[in-house]
């Protein structure tokens, strides 16, 4: 049956049954655990200290201070509170639930010291499958760090080696506007406060633009400003 046929038998629009087709299934919304990179060099720390029994978040906190945190006692308090249903709700045959296709692409540029040991193991079996994204998560973590740098001598050098990977369109894109991704590395500069001006200005807009007209959202910027 064709897209039009399927559509109204399940009652979706055909643009649905399109991009579900398409994607070979439904759409997977499963996002990725959140976490604070704050914690990320007192995990270790941390959870030694769990697993020595200490479980109060203000000691927690009070002690990872002192080791240089910088973060707030509600970061320590929110790792505690998963760290303690993680411990009480997971059981321990339970059964491991494969991460969905963008979980995947967000792992292949994780600190593999960040990983959890069913989530390595996943991930070798991955690689045995599709050597291919072996390279392309090597290369993803290299590029990651190159913006969080600010060296960019190895840029060249990394779109050579994704010219020819999984990442060869981003590198496409990147040696096609080299000059911007240079200067985004090794100038201190950033986009960040017009970013926050366009939001801005949206937020507005959403509020009464349909309502009112474009002499008002002018005025209500600008009085703003």
């Amino acid at each position: 049956m064709s897209s039009r046929q399927i559509a109204p038998r399940i009652g979706m629009s055909v643009r649905t049954v399109e991009r579900w087709l398409a994607a070979g299934g439904e759409p997977e919304h499963r996002r990725p655990p959140a976490r604070s990179v704050l914690m990320d060099p007192f995990q270790e720390y941390l959870e030694g200290r769990w697993q020595e029994g200490q479980r109060n978040g203000l000691h927690l906190w009070s002690e990872i201070k002192r080791r240089g945190f910088a973060g707030s006692r509600a970061t320590v308090y929110r790792w505690t509170a998963a760290r303690q249903h993680c411990s009480s709700t997971a059981p321990t045959n339970a059964r491991w639930r494969p991460p969905s296709r963008r979980n995947c692409a967000w792992l292949l540029s994780e600190d593999t010291t960040l990983l959890d040991e069913q989530t390595e193991q996943f991930l070798g079996h991955l690689y045995d499958c599709a050597p291919e994204l072996l390279k392309a998560g090597d290369l993803a973590r290299r590029f990651a760090a190159l913006i969080r740098g600010d060296d960019d001598a190895g840029l060249e050098q990394w779109i050579e080696d994704a010219t020819d990977s999984e990442l060869a369109s981003l590198a496409a894109g990147i040696g096609r506007d080299i000059a911007a991704v240079r200067a985004a590395i090794t100038q201190p500069w950033s986009t960040s406060p017009v970013e926050g001006q366009i939001n801005r200005l949206k937020t507005i807009k959403r509020q009464m633009y349909g309502r009112a007209g474009y002499p008002l959202l002018r005025n209500r910027l600008l009085a703003a400003a």
